[in-house]
């Protein structure tokens, strides 16, 4: 390249060093390699020359342009790196910095409630039985003393399943399920006239009925308790409950009143109120249960004798025991998924 020829490319490599963005460069390109560019302008001026002039010329001018382009490259490699840099920069991580806390889970208040439940009636020896939410007829009203047509069966309004069936309005169903296999299992004892042990169960879980305010939900929880025996009767009941309504809410100044009531499953049947000494709810009574000696037809329908098998039965809402244990007032708090009130039980 002649003398000239270097300070183009000279000037060139000092334009775009100049540039400090992208679009500053594209105008320093046009000025040099552009329609307009100093270097087309040269390459447009060999058509005057000779041939030999064009040779040489030519050669030289091509020689510069390959220099300016490469000295574009080059400027557009070190540009990006420059703002991969400062991108890198302006997002680096300083990994001296204390992690960030990670909340530890909990369970959910009704999940606390129900395991206290399950701790306390297993320690008075009674098993915690499982079962299906979606029931039949028979095991959620017939088999428990309520036919179809029974009055009581409005009181159970709730979600139907094709093929009969139905999610449970109760945990009842469970004390017949348990019952039944129970029976079976000491079928042998029953058939030569020799005692049978105990049916001590409780069945909690979750349960279904049409029905949404402040202190029902659609889906809710309950715990049923049954224990039948040859000599088991109603002050049986009264100790066990007042026990473990004692133990549960951690006071022994608890009053319990069994106000009589009706239910098709037992007879007869008492509403179990209970009564606070201390704090906002002292004096007031409060309904907790339902609960009364097993109806005959329930022993029978269990595959036992009448005659002979007595029991008591009760249900309670775990829901409604948790808003009483934690002070709170709107059942739809636990199922809302807030974490800011969930977090209070953790």
């Amino acid at each position: 390249m002649n003398s000239s020829l270097d300070a183009l490319v000279h000037s060139a490599k000092n334009a775009f060093h100049s540039a400090n963005t992208p679009a500053d460069l594209e105008n320093a390109k046009a000025l040099f390699l552009g329609k307009s560019g100093q270097i087309t302008e040269l390459m447009k001026g060999l058509s005057a020359l000779s041939i030999e002039e064009k040779k040489s010329q030519g050669a030289g001018i091509n020689q510069a342009k390959q220099a300016i382009e490469a000295l574009l490259q080059e400027r557009r490699a070190a540009m990006q790196e420059e703002a991969l840099q400062s991108q890198l920069k302006a997002e680096a991580l300083d990994v001296t910095l204390p992690a960030r806390k990670r909340h530890t889970g909990g369970l959910h208040p009704v999940s606390l409630t129900l395991e206290r439940i399950e701790k306390i009636f297993s320690s008075m020896g009674f098993e915690v039985a499982q079962g299906p939410e979606i029931e039949t007829d028979w095991f959620n009203f017939t088999a428990l003393n309520t036919p179809e047509n029974h009055p009581a069966r409005s009181m159970h309004d709730t979600f139907y399943v094709e093929g009969g069936y139905l999610l449970r309005t109760h945990t009842s169903p469970m004390q017949i399920r348990h019952a039944v296999q129970h029976v079976k299992r000491y079928r042998s004892l029953l058939d030569q006239d020799q005692r049978m042990p105990e049916i001590r169960v409780i069945a909690p879980g979750r349960t279904y009925r049409v029905d949404s305010d402040a202190t029902h939900s659609p889906m809710f929880h309950q715990c049923e308790g049954l224990w039948v025996g040859e000599r088991v009767s109603f002050k049986d009941l009264k100790v066990v409950f007042t026990n473990f309504c004692k133990t549960f809410f951690e006071s022994e100044d608890l009053i319990l009143r069994f106000r009589p009531s009706f239910f098709p499953f037992t007879e007869p049947s008492a509403e179990i109120d209970i009564q606070f000494s201390e704090g906002p709810l002292a004096g007031r009574w409060l309904e907790v249960a339902g609960s009364g000696q097993v109806h005959p037809n329930v022993i029978k329908n269990m595959g036992l004798d009448p005659e002979k098998y007595i029991g008591f039965a009760f249900g309670m809402g775990p829901d409604r025991l948790t808003m009483l244990r934690y002070g709170v007032n709107d059942l739809r708090l636990f199922f809302d998924g807030d974490l800011r009130f969930l977090t209070q039980f953790q």
